[in-house]
């Protein structure tokens, strides 16, 4: 169970005292093994009473490195680093707010806060967890930013005109995420209904039913290094005209390097396997764009339901996959297919079909010195396979 912080716990760790403790204890190995000598070297430097919390910042310091930036010098709880949005996700929203007054209604820790602060025109953020603000306020100061914090309930606005951003909660108390738009803390109804006539955003998981939400809403899916991590639901003057689904795939650097929605020409054609097969970043499937991204680059569909794309020349700067071979799906033929190609290793991709390819791929006995992806999809009702060798255009 995941140690519960009080505002005791965060004044020490923000002292010399905790500080000094924490930066020893970082130095520690933490391991399963090392438990026993760990928690003595803690409560020699913390004390008793602080040791718990010393230690539990330290791991959630390692585990949040490839989250968020300045992660060392960050002070958490363990749900609250769970629902934090990437530093490099919520300094992409934050372009969109730059300028404005801006209210974090659901700020925590302050993940996204910290990036809104220093393009804002305004900024405040509010929570009803008193022990996330006071963490929040030192996660600012760590990062060389302020802005204005304030305990109040999302469900109870206390600005009239600063445009809103929310996060509403998504885990249960036992961790497991909620999917159901009212399962939601507070419920999306609700959070939309309050701040209705306000220009809004709210932070959704990527797999939440959207029917829920307005017709004038902009959903905008986002991918960060090929991972789909969050939608963005855009409303009021926040939106995009025109626009009902977005999707936004940004480099591992954080960089913007697509942007695709429905407001584009989806006239694309459903073709037979050409030179080359791509499979859109998750984001642009997620948004129901392939038809839309299909289009931009000259691309056709495999299957009108299935999201491979092919075509004669992939798009530029993506992971790509040159067709070598294409055969009937059957075990005996792919053995057959791998052996002439002197596949050794292997990439199974698979889409429309029931397929376990870690099961596939030990039934191959793969012997070979070559590698290569295989690519096992459904044109029209053949289950087919095509060997591929994946390339960066």
């Amino acid at each position: 169970m995941a140690y519960a912080f009080d505002a005791e716990d965060v004044a020490f760790l923000r002292s010399p005292e905790g500080v000094r403790a924490l930066d020893e204890v970082a130095e520690l190995p933490l391991t399963s093994s090392s438990r026993l000598a760990d928690t003595g070297t803690a409560r020699a430097v913390a004390g008793r009473r602080f040791a718990p919390a010393v230690l539990e910042t330290v791991a959630l310091r390692r585990r949040a490195a490839a989250k968020l930036e300045d992660a060392g010098r960050w002070l958490f709880t363990d749900s609250a680093l769970q629902q934090a949005t990437a530093t490099p996700v919520a300094r992409h929203r934050a372009v969109r707010l730059a300028g404005r007054d801006v209210h974090d209604v659901t700020c925590s820790i302050g993940a996204d806060l910290v990036e809104l602060a220093p393009v804002a025109g305004r900024c405040l953020g509010s929570d009803r967890d008193g022990v996330r603000l006071l963490m929040a306020r030192a996660n600012l100061e760590a990062r060389g930013t302020e802005a204005g914090l304030v305990r109040a309930d999302a469900l109870h606005p206390v600005t009239t005109t600063a445009a809103v951003v929310a996060d509403p909660g998504r885990r249960d108390d036992s961790g497991r995420r909620r999917w159901d738009p009212e399962a939601l803390e507070p419920p999306l109804r609700e959070l939309l209904a309050t701040y209705r006539g306000r220009d809004l955003v709210v932070k959704c998981a990527p797999g939440l039913d959207f029917d829920a939400l307005p017709d004038t809403a902009e959903v905008e899916l986002v991918s960060l290094g090929g991972q789909v991590r969050e939608a963005s639901v855009w409303l009021g003057g926040l939106a995009t005209p025109g626009v009902g689904r977005a999707a936004t795939v940004l480099g591992v650097d954080g960089v913007p390097v697509l942007r695709v929605t429905d407001a584009e020409p989806d006239d694309c054609p459903v073709r037979a396997p050409g030179r080359w097969l791509v499979d859109p970043d998750g984001a642009v499937v997620r948004a129901g764009l392939v038809r839309q991204y299909a289009a931009r680059h000259g691309l056709g569909q495999l299957d009108h339901r299935i999201a491979y794309l092919t075509g004669d020349a992939p798009p530029p700067g993506v992971r790509a996959f040159r067709v070598l071979e294409q055969s009937g799906y059957g075990e005996k033929n792919l053995r057959t297919l791998l052996r002439r190609h002197e596949v050794g290793r292997l990439e199974i991709l698979v889409r429309g079909l029931d397929v376990d390819p870690d099961a596939l791929r030990r039934r191959m006995k793969l012997s070979g010195t070559e590698e290569a992806t295989l690519v096992l999809t459904r044109i029209g009702d053949a289950p087919t396979a095509l060997l591929c060798r994946a390339e960066l255009t």
